[in-house]
């Protein structure tokens, strides 16, 4: 059987709320909302909007509620051409929901965030034929014991698992991991998983045979990466440069652009030139789906503004140099 799903997500999918301010105000200060936009967010939701818009074919089946903000995340993956026909709906289900709040002059942002629970992978659902058919399979750290199921099929089936980890809340949070073959983490948590104090101490801690990459992100640092390619030793892909404006999903969106270049087959280090090109583009606009960038933009932007120091991504850097 063979849906023609490139990238299939189980994680988390939200509605969120952004305040656009100029600048973070201090104690009991007050301040003018410059912009207020609701729109689909999500550590998975962001990532396969991202994914779709380089063009792969993707799906979301993991749990929706029957509320309006379910409804809502439903009709805006939907829209990006997301198929969600195997979601699994149920009343005790939920969607997360988080109110985000933009400095807008310093490029930061907060985020205020509630899981009402029942969010995430489901741990019977959907069939295994269907998980089968996905050529990448992209999970979070919402509903493990559903996503290490369905690791565990993807993996059997000879297929790719992209793991995108931030927290460690369930015990078999490592077991998920394990299944993982291109895990890809945030610096804080690879370091907080492995115990070292470099990222690209922690990108050579978590590489075993077992896996086809390791990518530790660092943000405006670029990210360390370990392959089979680079005879297992960790190497440095910079940063494209530009002018932040706001952060959110960037990751989310390095993740769901890297699970589409892996699905349609591109190398290693064509994976991380397009994810970080699309990473940087999302930083220099405002939150917004809509305005995630598109195949064509990721592949002008990375041809033409090459990373901070192409050397680096050949070469590799000494540990110590970023942290």
């Amino acid at each position: 059987m063979n849906d023609g799903i490139d990238v299939l997500g189980l994680g988390a999918v939200a509605w969120d709320e952004f305040l656009y301010l100029d600048d973070w105000p201090p104690a009991d200060a007050k301040r003018r909302v410059r912009l207020r936009a609701a729109q689909c967010g999500g550590i998975t939701g962001n990532a396969l909007v991202a994914a779709a818009r380089f063009g792969a074919r993707c799906a979301y089946a993991g749990r929706l509620g029957t509320d309006a903000a379910s409804h809502q995340v439903r009709a805006a993956l939907e829209a990006e051409g997301i198929d969600t026909t195997r979601a699994v709906v149920g009343d005790a289900y939920h969607v997360n929901q988080s109110v985000i709040i933009v400095a807008e002059n310093l490029g930061t942002r907060n985020v205020f965030s509630q899981s009402p629970g029942g969010t995430g992978a489901d741990e019977t659902l959907p069939d295994e034929n269907f998980i089968r058919s996905a050529r990448v399979l992209l999970v979070d750290h919402h509903g493990v014991p559903g996503s290490i199921r369905a690791a565990r099929l993807a993996r059997k089936a000879g297929h790719e698992v992209v793991a995108d980890i931030e927290r460690s809340d369930s015990p078999q949070t490592s077991e998920l991991l394990a299944l993982a073959n291109h895990p890809i983490l945030s610096k804080g948590f690879a370091r907080a998983q492995t115990k070292m104090s470099h990222a690209a101490e922690a990108t050579q801690k978590l590489w075993n045979e077992e896996r086809a990459a390791v990518v530790v992100t660092c943000g405006r640092d670029g990210c360390w990466y370990c392959a089979t390619e680079t005879a297992a030793a960790a190497r440095h892909f910079p940063a494209f440069q530009v002018e932040v404006l706001d952060t959110t999903g960037c990751g989310d969106v390095f993740h769901g652009t890297y699970a589409a270049t892996l699905a349609l087959g591109f190398d290693l280090k064509t994976r991380l030139r397009f994810a970080s090109a699309a990473a940087a583009l999302k930083a220099g606009r405002r939150s917004g789906i809509d305005r995630y960038p598109t195949r064509t933009e990721i592949g002008t932007s990375s041809d033409r503004a090459r990373p901070l120091d192409q050397r680096l991504s050949e070469t590799g850097v000494h540990p110590s140099l970023i942290a």
